[in-house]
């Protein structure tokens, strides 16, 4: 009688040996690295410090669901774009250049407001009982398209960097173009005939990343400038006393709405992935999804600790479950050692230049892939969580989310729907969470005035 083959991958609280951590945590590092810097810069905040606080973060978070529950949440904490409006609003940044200290201070009180709003929500959701409380108000069929809208409505973003446009008009550059496809190519393959390889076959956004490099520099599209080895990242601290802070804290935490769905989706999508591998494994399932209070919890500590030492507010990043996904490693041990790598970043000059010195087309054609991924993990979710899409309610709220988030996002300027708001949303309503918020709003109508078909099922029970 044969053997049932093994199948390789690592579950959260599983420990790779030292050296396969370094490198795979390297690879999660370099899967946020491009967003969680390219907010940094588009806010007016030191990257050196947004990239020593956010992996500070992601440990603390890690720690908290470990000692929590016993098990490790394998999601890692990025900046997020949805704050960009709010917080440009008060920084009014020059890209590239960090913005007045003082500022960013102002707006770090925000960002504290954003943690205890998600903080209040988790502990709202734990009492509540969990994933049924959390289901009345976002469902699968509300997740479901907002982790589509999030992966599919950032696809302009990623061919604006494998084609070398900038703005919204302009001609390609085709030996970026011929880059990012190589990238892409190499790099689908390398994860499709890698897996279940042993080690190796957990490393192909690494290996396609390093290809994309050495193609990149043949193109003669590497350009390194070493700066000082050693740096010390640019600390600031909340103040409250400054006239604007009442408005940034409205303003900036009123965004945690938008973030909650994002998170909500990305824990469901990792646990349905998680719970995959322990069965194909023969081992106990987590049930992450059931943690969804905890989930929450952890993004406002998080948010606190970028608020508190002059970060941007952050969510756990839909790219790196992309890339637990197609690795099947969900290891916790690999993501604090990620985190560790990020804060040696912040410190090690030489290193960060490196990393950064990736050319916008390499980034693209792994970001085709990444965020592709991530709006196919939310069909899967859909599919798992069996959503009736025959229904026209479930039809209706996924449409609407689908049209105003993606539409939105890609169709105006920067992602903004053209109604400002004061200094709230003074480029307009950010697409991807009010798609994401009418979605809510839709589902709350028909929890609260079911259908005549739904009322007479549930007076038949």
């Amino acid at each position: 009688m044969a053997t049932k083959a093994k199948v390789f991958g690592y579950l959260p609280n599983d420990q790779p040996p030292f050296g396969q951590m370094v490198l795979l945590g390297f690879q999660h590092v370099l899967t946020m690295f491009p967003a969680t810097v390219l907010c940094a810069l588009l806010m007016g905040f030191p990257v050196p410090t947004v990239l020593t606080v956010t992996g500070l973060g992601t440990i603390i978070a890690l720690i908290g669901s470990k000692l929590s529950m016993g098990k490790f949440i394998p999601l890692y904490y990025g900046s997020s774009f949805s704050y960009i409006a709010a917080v440009t609003a008060i920084t009014k940044p020059t890209f590239g250049v960090p913005a007045d200290p003082h500022l960013l201070s102002v707006v770090q009180a925000g960002f504290l407001a954003t943690g205890i709003i998600n903080v209040l929500v988790g502990l709202l959701i734990r009492v509540a009982g969990g994933k049924k409380a959390i289901d009345v108000i976002l469902p699968a069929s509300v997740t479901g398209p907002v982790a589509c809208t999030i992966g599919i409505g950032l696809g302009a973003a990623a061919l604006n960097n494998a084609t070398g446009i900038t703005g919204p008009t302009g001609t390609a550059n085709w030996p970026e173009f011929i880059v990012a496809l190589l990238t892409l190519v190499i790099t689908i393959c390398l994860s499709v005939y890698l897996q279940n390889k042993g080690f190796i076959g957990m490393l192909p956004i690494l290996l396609g990343a390093i290809a994309g490099y050495i193609i990149a520099a043949l193109f003669g599209l590497v350009h390194i400038t070493f700066g000082t080895f050693f740096r010390v990242p640019q600390f600031t601290f909340p103040v409250f006393n400054d006239p604007l802070t009442l408005t940034v804290i409205f303003g900036v935490g009123v965004m945690a709405i938008a973030t909650i769905p994002e998170s909500t989706a990305h824990l469901y999508q990792i646990s349905l992935y998680v719970d995959h591998l322990a069965e194909e494994q023969g081992k106990e399932k987590y049930g992450l999804s059931e943690y969804i209070g905890l989930n929450l919890m952890l993004d406002g500590l998080d948010d606190i600790i970028n608020g508190i030492f002059g970060s941007t507010a952050g969510t756990n990043y839909g790219e790196n479950n992309s890339l637990m996904v197609i690795t099947r490693n969900y290891s916790g041990p690999v993501l604090l050692t990620a985190g560790v790598i990020a804060i040696i970043l912040g410190f090690v000059g030489w290193l960060a230049d490196v990393v950064n010195s990736m050319p916008s087309a390499v980034a693209g054609g792994l970001s085709i892939y990444l965020f592709g991924v991530i709006g196919m993990q939310g069909i899967a979710l859909m599919m798992a969580e069996k959503v009736n899409l025959y229904d026209p309610k479930q039809l209706a709220i996924g449409a609407v989310i689908l049209i105003v988030g993606i539409g939105g996002n890609i169709g105006f300027p920067g992602g903004f729907l053209p109604f400002p708001v004061g200094q709230v949303f003074p480029s307009g309503l950010p697409a991807i969470a009010t798609g994401a918020v009418l979605g809510i709003l839709i589902n709350l109508i028909f929890v609260f005035f079911k259908p005549s078909h739904e009322r007479a099922a549930v007076e038949k029970k």
